[in-house]
């Protein structure tokens, strides 16, 4: 206790050149803080929002099925087993009959993807109920993004084409009967939502599908034979893949941060040696051991660390607490690189971010405020009286 008390009256006396540290410290907590929580926060919103509106519990993909591959659209679908249908029933499950295409509009054309979806599924959160069949017509529900790439707009005209299971090509004129917002680009893009009796009457397809989505919560049955389960891990884990690399980019700029602050604290315990080896002579002289003196000096150090976590939460949770709250605003051109976290992002700060980041910042100021005083123990108390080193 007398070595502690000791340590906090010289880092108090050191003055404005303590509370420089501090500052330049606490900023380092604060930014690192800030920094991983906006990570996290674009991690847990894509994430939601992904699994909201296209993945919910999983996924049961036809076994020839391939997201990245167009090319296996032409085989990837199949009758829906019996096991998959009885999900369906009971309103766990919802099919998706996913067919290439294209569409005329303006005088161009442009390759598509057509997916069937049911009007009444409640799986997912997509505003499928717009594309309920009628007589009138086909009506078709695409994306903002969608519609601002092909000009379209609620209530437009425009040709669908595709091509049938016999490999016959047709089409037929359909209308958007909504725009829909959505944060979610892979179900946006590209993207043209028919109603799925009407897309399997017209690719002559009956009671087929690609994909069979999984109701949030529902027990997932065994894989019936031709299909595959996903499970929204699987489903999620390029975006995990994507948010793990920047973590990784942004951890040189942390890197920095945390450098620049242990200078300071380097420096400073350099130049306290220096200055202060009359005083290490008598405490010395009036009994302390070089051991003691070492863990003096280090626990001093170690304090500019304690003080940066109190100084970072003073002005720190204010700015972090109304940062979450809030959001930042981002660019609309946030929307090409693939995430689905919207027109704001909003930090999460979870106990382990905030508890991690203090215990590694005190556990580094600690190791750097150590390394300059082991060359005390080579210091004879002769020479320290008369200022010198041996």
């Amino acid at each position: 206790m007398t070595t502690f008390r000791l340590a906090w009256r010289n880092l108090i006396g050191a003055g404005t050149r303590t509370w420089l540290n501090v500052l330049v410290l606490s900023m380092s907590f604060v930014v690192i803080v800030w920094s991983q929580g906006m990570i996290e926060g674009m991690n847990a919103q894509a994430r939601d929002a992904a699994t909201a509106a296209e993945y919910a519990g999983g996924q049961y993909w036809h076994a020839k099925y391939d997201p990245y591959d167009p090319f296996t659209l032409t085989d990837a679908h199949g009758p829906v087993p019996a096991e998959l249908a009885a999900l369906v029933s009971a309103g766990d499950a919802t099919p998706v009959l996913v067919v290439q295409g294209a569409i005329y509009s303006g005088g161009s054309m442009r390759p598509v993807l057509l997916k069937g979806t049911d009007p009444g599924q409640q799986v997912v959160n997509l505003p499928s109920h717009f594309v309920a069949a009628d007589s009138a017509g086909l009506p078709a529900l695409i994306g903002s993004r969608m519609a601002a790439s092909t000009g379209l707009g609620k209530g437009d005209e425009f040709t669908v084409q595709w091509r049938d299971a016999m490999g016959a090509f047709d089409a037929r004129d359909a209308q958007v009967a909504e725009v829909m917002t959505t944060t979610v680009p892979n179900i946006d893009l590209g993207q043209v939502w028919l109603p799925l009796e009407r897309l399997r009457e017209m690719t002559a397809m009956p009671d087929e599908a690609t994909v069979v989505t999984l109701r949030r919560g529902a027990a997932p049955v065994p894989a019936p034979t031709g299909w595959v389960f996903r499970s929204t891990d699987y489903l999620l884990s390029d975006l995990q893949a994507i948010i793990k690399a920047k973590s990784a980019s942004s951890s040189v700029f942390f890197l920095i941060l945390l450098f620049l602050a242990m200078l300071a604290i380097f420096d400073t315990q350099v130049l306290s040696l220096f200055r202060r080896r009359k005083e290490m002579g008598t405490l010395m002289a009036l009994g302390m051991t070089r051991g003691r003196i070492i863990v003096l000096f280090t626990l001093e150090g170690a304090l500019h660390g304690v003080l940066a976590a109190v100084v970072g939460a003073v002005y720190g949770i204010p700015i972090l607490t109304y940062m979450a709250r809030t959001g930042i605003g981002l660019p609309k051109l946030i929307d090409s690189m693939g995430f689905a976290i919207g027109q704001r992002l909003y930090s999460t700060y979870t106990p382990g971010l905030v508890i991690g980041t203090t215990l590694l910042v005190l556990v580094v100021t600690t190791i750097v405020s150590y390394l300059p005083t082991r060359r005390i123990a080579r210091l004879k108390p002769t020479d320290a009286l008369r200022g010198r080193w041996t």
